[in-house]
């Protein structure tokens, strides 16, 4: 007799000819041989179909393995999860890994999982992994929120009355190793792109507007106060309205002399600070994102002369480019500047 093939697994429709033939009195041996399965498997088959016809036949599902924590325990391992850094819970890292996850079940519940398993219930509790946004843990909501919900209205109500135009501003400076982004190359053979083996730095300083207008300057050094104090009188000499210029609170941005500019300007420039440690909430930071990483990171220059001519030139592109100014300001973040 031919010799079944080892772990041969007959399909729906196989199963039901083979039932069918041994019915109509064909031998079993032959129906083996033509299916390559083994006797006694024809024969089991014959005993379910007789018993409970075709659909016994039809190949059952295997469950994968239970989850061994019950519905209230997925329910606490989500709160505990979602609404913790991991060093509340004293683990060492900041950010949740399948293994951290995993010694916590342990921790709650005595519950020893694979990490494949902790990672379907993570699935199944609508978890995946993600890159974080980080923030300075200074920071103070309460702050946020109200400089969202009540002073930044406040604001945009003041300049509507007196005709005044909203600009944000920061500066930032680069390096000249400075790299950002990939390039095409053979597979294996990893590229080269040759640089600057010095390392020196230019400084900018840019402010943008709801509008999607945009003032800018690029220093070969860094921002000072008498540099900073040069562009706001730039900017408002450049507007033809009074400015309210919005920033941070660096110690350029609260020097005295530019404090006292502002009170001397007869209204043409009012200065205006986030709450601390909020850079999500300036727009602007979104132009050093496309000139620093999409611009400047993909150039590898040489000098720091060539370094400034390069940002000179994304900066002033990006001021011809209103439309891309605009779409700045439509980072979920800024969602209140459009309120």
């Amino acid at each position: 007799m031919p010799m079944a093939i080892k772990g041969r697994r007959a399909t729906y429709e196989e199963r039901v000819s083979a039932c069918e033939a041994l019915e109509n009195g064909i031998p079993a041996d032959k129906i083996a041989a033509v299916l390559k399965v083994s006797r006694s498997s024809l024969f089991e088959w014959q005993r379910a179909y007789r018993a409970q016809g075709a659909e016994a036949l039809r190949t059952k599902k295997t469950r994968g393995p239970r989850s061994r924590l019950d519905d209230g325990q997925m329910s606490q391992l989500f709160r505990l999860v979602a609404g913790n850094d991991p060093r509340q819970l004293s683990f060492g890292l900041a950010l949740w890994t399948r293994g951290m996850v995993q010694e916590l079940i342990f921790r709650q519940f005595g519950v020893r999982l694979s990490l494949v398993s902790v990672g379907s219930i993570l699935g199944k509790l609508g978890m995946s992994p993600q890159r974080p946004l980080y923030r300075a843990y200074e920071r103070d909501p309460e702050k946020v929120a109200e400089w969202k919900e009540r002073t930044f209205p406040q604001i945009q109500a003041r300049a509507k009355k007196e005709g005044a135009a909203i600009f944000f501003a920061d500066e930032a400076s680069v390096r000249t190793s400075y790299h950002a982004g990939t390039t095409w190359a053979p597979v294996g053979k990893t590229p080269v792109v040759s640089g600057a083996g010095s390392t020196r730095s230019i400084s900018m300083i840019s402010a943008i507007s709801p509008r999607g207008e945009m003032h800018f300057r690029v220093h070969d050094s860094g921002i000072r106060q008498e540099e900073f104090l040069d562009f706001a009188r730039m900017l408002v000499a450049d507007t033809d309205r009074p400015v309210f210029l919005i920033m941070d609170n660096s110690q350029v941005h609260r020097a005295i002399i530019l404090r006292t500019c502002a009170e001397q300007s007869n209204g043409m420039l009012t200065l205006f600070f986030l709450p601390p440690y909020s850079p999500d909430l300036n727009p602007d930071e979104w132009v050093w994102k496309n000139v620093k990483h999409d611009n400047l990171g993909r150039a590898s220059v040489r000098t720091v002369g060539e370094l400034a001519e390069f940002a000179s030139a994304a900066l002033a592109r990006l001021k011809e480019m209103p439309d891309k100014l605009r779409s700045f300001f439509r980072d979920p973040a800024l969602s209140y500047i459009q309120a």
